[in-house]
């Protein structure tokens, strides 16, 4: 899997843990083991500006995901297609804050929302409540096996 992390903020992070969380959150999904997938790091206002263009909504986001050749979680019963899953958009700043109100760690607050950015890419969704239940269930499950192999389960 190709994966790019492009750090364009001023905020020390590590990237390598980001990667490691993509890249078993896509194989837990069965991704085309070519898949291509970029994170970008930015900072409040590109954040705005990119939230108000593409989302017409004031003000920085968390986490914006933008899909490229709208690829699927692969199935049994058939071969999972190549491609370029897309980019994910975090702002390290806006994950803070919400890391501090959950009480837990801003890196742990990145690797939801990377796990959160990757189910976008692949389709899921939480407009609705029964879709929410099931995306949300499903991002806990990844992150939460994702860090108890990583060997920091809670």
């Amino acid at each position: 899997m190709s994966i790019d992390v492009l750090n364009e903020t001023d905020i020390g992070l590590d990237e390598t843990e980001l990667v490691h969380c993509a890249r078993y959150v896509l194989a837990e999904m069965r991704v085309h083991p070519r898949a291509e997938l970029c994170i970008r790091l930015v900072d409040e206002d590109t954040m705005a500006v990119l939230h108000e263009k593409w989302m017409d909504l004031p003000g920085p986001t968390d986490v914006m995901s933008f899909p490229m050749d709208e690829l699927r979680p692969g199935r049994d019963d058939e071969p999972p297609e190549e491609g370029v899953l897309g980019d994910i958009v975090l702002c390290p700043s806006v994950a803070a804050v919400q890391a501090l109100a959950a009480g837990h760690a801003t890196e742990e607050e990145l690797l939801l929302l990377t796990t959160h950015g990757i189910l976008h890419l692949l389709g899921f969704d939480h407009a609705e409540p029964e879709e929410e239940k099931e995306m949300f269930e499903l991002q806990r499950q990844l992150l939460l096996t994702f860090l108890a192999q990583r060997g920091r389960g809670r």
